[in-house]
């Protein structure tokens, strides 16, 4: 419940994510290399491996890396030094663009599922008072079981749509 309640935050939520990631990144692909700053080469392998830990992690929809020309159009846009090659700062702007839809994919569907579900339930389990049967049923459940077993739903819903 805390992580709904930072994700709530905003923007300092997701750079503060973003920048754990891309440091970890970062330090992985510099160990293997011994170098201070990331040739093209090797942002693309650090793309890739960031996409792996999205797709890996968080919930929601597969995420494609972008291709290779979208890297390096953006690679070039945030090379604020025109030396060819990324160092940490400008890898973590670099990853903040690249990822910002996919956060916000990620974000509306945690909101959804996580916030939006359990006051519907609430909502509908008042309104299933008057039906023969059922009413008698789900007004003998806690709220907390009832909005538990409606998000549960939800997001079996949620992730039959996305293909699982």
């Amino acid at each position: 419940m805390g992580q709904i309640l930072d994700k709530i935050k905003g923007k300092e939520w997701r750079k503060t994510k973003i920048r754990k990631i891309t440091d970890k990144v970062f330090d992985r692909v510099q160990t293997q290399t011994g170098r201070i700053t990331l040739s093209f080469e090797e942002l693309y392998i650090a793309v890739l491996i960031v996409y792996n830990d999205i797709n890996k992690y968080l919930p929601g929809p597969h995420f494609d890396p972008p291709s290779k020309d979208e890297v390096k159009t953006l690679m070039q846009k945030c090379d604020l030094n025109l030396d060819g090659e990324l160092n940490r700062e400008e890898f973590v702007k670099f990853m903040q663009e690249l990822t910002a839809d996919t956060f916000n994919t990620v974000s509306q569907g945690l909101i959804i599922s996580l916030v939006v579900a359990p006051t519907i339930a609430i909502t509908t389990k008042r309104a299933t008072e008057g039906v023969p049967g059922i009413g008698k049923v789900v007004q003998k459940l806690p709220n907390s079981m009832y909005a538990s077993l409606f998000t549960l739903a939800v997001v079996a819903l949620q992730q039959a749509s996305q293909g699982y």
